[in-house]
């Protein structure tokens, strides 16, 4: 049985609960957070035996074998790495870090420790993503020529203020960084590897320090070039996020709540009844825009540290992800684009 313990039990603090609990072989047996309302809800609902106000203390327990990370983003890296130290695997929450520093650090750390470590880009699970993948890879699409990324969702002004570090500086905590990154992540794993960015990130509606809307264009070392848009000011309800492929013999777009349903799916002149198949049966819709794939990410992890292999999820593929969100914020400041010569990208946010 591999024993899980989990810090920051807010929102998906209670979704990696569940999906632990959920998880053949898995056992929720520690939680740790500073409120203590949050911390009866989750022992009560998943009946957990070790409670924790001090992350510290915590580690100390030495039945965790896995540290789920569910705190604001800027604690990350270094709640990551103490855990990483006392010989834990770690499940750390998007974005991995807040600076490619930490997110480099983590990555060095957990090599130097011989732990498990993983990013929840859950998304990658998506049967309409894993399909998609499986075409480009087997070659359907051809070359390359474009690709676009949006989430359209609301996230309002009640939203921010539920929590003090919402939305601030501090946590670099935009829309970019906490909602649009799972999208950039998807992007980046079907695009493959960016050579440059040029962004814009602005503040329109929310009263907020970070940004609500977000965008950027970005070439890929392919040579093909693509478009990323995010908010979280949609009126009145989410739109959804989705993802459009373009090449010389295809096309896809995915749409859904959390680009999870196949939309068009054409790759011949007479695409039609492909398509109707694979609209059909990438028809579920997820209860929210988490999706699914908390409960593959705890799965393939329990997977990897019986079986002594990687996560699906490298932290890698973390790494990338904030390099490009990071690269937008600086492109911002500076109205020029940021050219990835260098994988030393500060975010420009003072």
């Amino acid at each position: 049985m591999i024993k899980f313990g989990i810090v920051g039990c807010g929102r998906v603090g209670k979704v990696h609960a569940a999906a632990v609990y959920e998880t053949k072989g898995s056992l929720l047996t520690a939680i740790c957070d500073l409120e203590e309302g949050k911390l009866k809800t989750l022992t009560k609902e998943f009946r957990v035996s070790n409670v924790y106000k001090n992350y510290t203390e915590m580690l100390e327990n030495k039945d965790i074998d896995v540290i789920n990370i569910c705190t604001p983003n800027g604690l990350h890296a270094d709640m990551a790495i103490a855990a990483i130290k006392k010989g834990k695997h770690v499940i750390i929450e998007k974005p991995m870090a807040t600076s490619l520093e930490d997110a480099r650090l983590i990555i060095e750390t957990a090599k130097k420790y011989n732990v498990k470590a993983t990013v929840v880009h859950q998304n990658r699970f998506n049967e309409a993503i894993q399909v998609t993948r499986e075409a480009l890879l087997k070659g359907r699409f051809g070359k390359l020529s474009y690709g676009t990324a949006s989430v359209r969702w609301t996230r309002t002004q009640d939203y921010y203020n539920q929590d003090d570090w919402r939305g601030t500086k501090e946590m670099l905590d935009g829309v970019l960084m906490n909602q649009v990154i799972h999208t950039i992540d998807l992007l980046i794993w079907l695009m493959g590897p960016v050579k440059s960015v040029f962004g814009r990130a602005v503040t329109r509606l929310r009263e907020i320090e970070m940004e609500d809307v977000g965008t950027a264009i970005l070439e890929f070392e392919s040579g093909s070039i693509a478009v990323v848009d995010g908010t979280g000011t949609i009126y009145p309800v989410d739109i959804g996020a989705n993802i459009n492929l373009f090449g010389e013999c295809g096309t896809v777009s995915i749409g859904g709540n959390a680009a999870n349903q196949i939309e068009r799916w054409r790759f011949s002149e007479s695409f039609e009844k492909e398509e109707q198949e694979m609209i059909e049966s990438n028809k579920a819709m997820p209860l929210s825009v988490y999706g699914n794939g908390h409960k593959q990410i705890v799965e393939n992890f329990v997977e990897s540290i019986k079986e002594n292999k990687d996560p699906y999820v490298s932290l890698e593929a973390g790494f990338n992800a904030v390099k490009v969100i990071l690269a937008i914020y600086k492109s911002s400041m500076s109205g020029q684009p940021v050219y990835f010569e260098n994988e030393v990208v500060s975010s420009g946010i003072k």
